[in-house]
């Protein structure tokens, strides 16, 4: 079976999303709140409720906003997103709450650092599911898809709000200790989305390009196109090799290159994703 068929499987989803959740209430009940700092999103929310009215536990918070996000995730996205977020939700609820020790950190920079690479690695494996952990990873989809608005341009307007209201209500210091780790959370999660999917894109201009696009299909397995192209100081038309490889392959397209044409002209861009036949497969949720 191909893991991009695996990948839509449900045990493989599950396993991702239990994984990353317990990871995640780990971060958050053994490092943040002990030390008395919140996070951004949904998680900071009911953070902050449990300083202000710890009627609840901070999972029963959690499961309780949550709610509405959950009737909305219903209405626009899709009953298998909302089945595994609500999986995922549960699971976090009940690893909050479950969770009885504490990391002895007490230094707030360590205590961000520490709180914001757990957390990130938590939420990371969960994105990579096709369920979420509950709250704001359910809104943010909604705006993306229906209209347009880029995930991080709504997190980071949510998070700066959550902030300006913990002003007054917590000490400055753990604000801005808070803001910095939500910071090394949101660098942690990028991290772990893109940590089998960041290619590398290609463009290679040569007299030879027939041969050397030849050669990177025997030798690499590797797809190229062709673009038009034409010297702007020699008007003679070119044929530009376009294609994709990862961080192992560059160094051997770059001899390919080379051995065949010495004065061969090589562009590498970083690419976010690719998808396609022989990379990942767009996900559905």
């Amino acid at each position: 079976m191909k893991f991009q068929t695996i990948t839509y499987s449900i045990p493989w989803n599950l396993f991702l999303i239990t994984l990353g959740s317990i990871i995640l209430g780990i971060g958050l009940k053994a490092i943040v709140i002990p030390n008395g700092m919140i996070t951004g999103g949904f998680s900071g929310a009911r953070i902050l409720l449990f300083y202000c009215t710890p009627s609840f536990t901070p999972g029963i918070w959690y499961f309780i906003l949550n709610i509405p996000v959950f009737i909305l995730g219903w209405m626009f996205i899709s009953k298998r997103f909302l089945f595994y977020s609500l999986y995922g939700a549960i699971i976090l609820t009940l690893a909050i709450d479950f969770i009885w020790f504490e990391i002895p950190v007490k230094d707030l920079m360590l205590a961000s650092l520490a709180g914001g690479t757990i957390i990130g690695a938590g939420a990371g494996i969960v994105f990579r599911s096709l369920g979420s952990a509950g709250g704001n990873d359910i809104i943010s989809i909604i705006l993306n898809q229906k209209f347009g608005i880029r995930i991080g341009t709504y997190t980071f307007g949510f998070n700066f709000v959550l902030f300006l209201f913990s002003f007054g209500m917590l000490a400055t210091d753990l604000i801005l200790y808070s803001m910095a780790m939500s910071y090394i959370t949101s660098q942690v999660i990028e991290y772990f989305i893109t940590l089998f999917n960041q290619r590398k894109m290609i463009f290679i201009i040569s007299n030879n390009s027939r041969q050397i696009a030849d050669e990177i299909m025997k030798k690499l397995k590797r797809g190229a196109t062709f673009l038009k192209g034409e010297g702007a100081y020699s008007g003679r038309e070119k044929e530009i090799i376009l294609t994709i490889a990862n961080t192992f392959q560059i160094k051997r397209i770059e001899e390919i290159a080379f051995t065949i044409d010495p004065d061969a002209f090589l562009i590498t861009e970083n690419t976010f994703n690719v998808l396609g036949k022989g990379f990942s497969k767009r996900k559905i949720y």
